[in-house]
Order: C-alpha cells, then structure tokens, then sequence
C-alpha cells in the first residue's frame, strides 16, 4: 500500500507540477512570464464578471423585474 501512495506522490511531483517547477524556476528571469498562470486565471474572472454585468444590464433594461415597494412581501 505505501507503494500505491508513493507513485501518487511521484505522478504529481514528477510530472503533472513539472511545468509549475518550471514556472517557479523562471520568476527569477521574467516576472510576467512566471505568473501566466495568474494572469491567465484574472483574465478568465474578468471576462466572466464583463458578461454577467451585460446580462443583468440586459435584465434591467426589458424592465422585467417588479421594483414597487410592495412587491416583496417582507417589505
């Protein structure tokens, strides 16, 4: 069984973060290039965030929602 585990350490380790090794290695040479990855991830949220805010501008302006004061009945 603790061989099981140890070939789980050594397919992470070794190979699936190789290139996060590789990326770490690079900061010291070229900071943009070594954060790609957060780079990569910001511009995905960002792309994200711009399509949500059309919708819900899209949403508001068919004036779909009821915004009278009585229209929840908690209000």
């Amino acid at each position: 069984m603790k061989d099981f585990f140890n070939g789980i350490r050594d397919l992470f380790v070794d190979v699936l973060f190789a290139p996060f090794d590789a990326l770490r290695a690079m900061e010291l040479e070229n900071w943009f290039s070594a954060n790609i990855m957060s780079w990569f991830f910001m511009t995905i949220g960002f792309v994200a965030f711009v399509y949500w805010m059309l919708q819900l501008k899209k949403y508001n302006d068919n004036g779909e929602e009821d915004k009278s004061i009585s229209s929840h009945s908690y209000l």
